[in-house]
């Protein structure tokens, strides 16, 4: 049985150095990695935590923690200066052209977005040739191939990317999404958090003020992942979910959530694996629009006594450690 699995791995890792154009597919599966990875043709991005990296990882993947692509705490969403996120993708001796695969812890659905957040990062820097590992580093593990402790470095690039606004919608383009002139319809507003954001039950704890946008649509990302699941699931199922939106089609899509995070997810199955044109997602999300210097349209927000209940049981819950609200 090893052998045959053994000279299935090799026989792949031979078709893909032969493929002349290959396009790298969204998600890839442990085995097709482990083919690739031993073409030598692959940068493997390891977005955990750098403790979690240094004691077991991919062989020859190099370290990016998650909190490297992201903004800071008070705006999480908020992307990172373009010289920054330069350094980074040169430290990890990446070009346009590398095909980068990136891999998450794989405990739930949540984590699958950090993935999805660094691959429309790259994307949006250029990146051509991107992969997330559906299931992450714990299918790795399940599926029996190797890891190890021993970290790896890339030899620096020389990469000066720019950042494209093809996938990014800006607070400032929402807000002409409300009211498009003359009457039109705007943007379909994809709100990818758990209902009770949604509905305006909860708030991130750095927003000012709970709710959504107006006229948005919740698409739970975790929908798209079996229960208990960080694997998407396949393609039929997928399309399954989505077809909420599909009266939607002729109009385009901007995802978002607190921090960018699950709308990560959301954009990525719309856009990467189902190959909807013109979905873009908002990084600043509900944080970035309700910290805005004059307060902007919200739907589903609760009045003046619930917002100041519901933050407070947000600060009592990460100072003292008390219940979630």
């Amino acid at each position: 049985m090893r052998r045959s699995i053994s000279f299935l791995i090799t026989w792949l890792a031979g078709v893909l150095l032969a493929a002349p154009a290959w396009a790298a597919p969204a998600l890839l599966t442990p085995a097709e990695l482990q083919a690739l990875r031993l073409t030598g043709q692959v940068r493997i991005v390891d977005a955990r935590e750098a403790p979690a990296y240094a004691m077991q990882h991919i062989p020859g993947a190099v370290s990016a923690p998650y909190g490297r692509w992201r903004g800071p705490a008070s705006n999480p969403g908020q992307l990172p200066p373009l010289a920054a996120l330069t350094a980074l993708v040169q430290e990890l001796g990446l070009t346009p052209d590398t095909h980068a695969v990136i891999v998450y812890t794989g405990v739930d659905s949540t984590d699958f977005g950090a993935a999805a957040r660094v691959y429309w990062t790259l994307k949006s820097l250029g990146a051509t040739q991107l992969s997330i590992l559906n299931g992450g580093l714990n299918a790795w593990k399940a599926a029996g191939l190797p890891v190890t402790a021993q970290p790896a470095r890339a030899s620096a690039s020389s990469w000066q990317p720019s950042f494209s606004p093809r996938w990014l919608a800006t607070q400032d383009e929402v807000r002409a999404q409300l009211a498009p002139p003359g009457g039109a319809q705007g943007a379909v507003l994809v709100d990818s958090r758990p209902a009770p954001f949604f509905q305006g039950k909860k708030a991130h704890g750095a927003a000012r003020a709970a709710g959504t946008l107006p006229g948005a649509v919740n698409l739970d990302s975790d929908l798209f992942f079996e229960p208990g699941s960080a694997a998407l699931m396949d393609l039929a199922q997928l399309a399954a979910e989505a077809d909420g939106l599909r009266s939607e089609r002729g109009r385009p899509t901007v995802a978002f959530c607190n921090t960018g995070h699950w709308a990560a997810t959301d954009w990525f199955v719309l856009s990467e694996v189902l190959g909807r044109p013109d979905v873009k997602l908002y990084p600043g999300s509900m944080v970035d629009w309700s910290q805005a210097a004059a307060p902007l349209p919200m739907a589903n927000e609760p009045g003046r006594l619930a917002q100041l209940r519901t933050q407070l049981m947000n600060w009592s819950h990460r100072n003292l450690g008390t219940k979630a609200p």
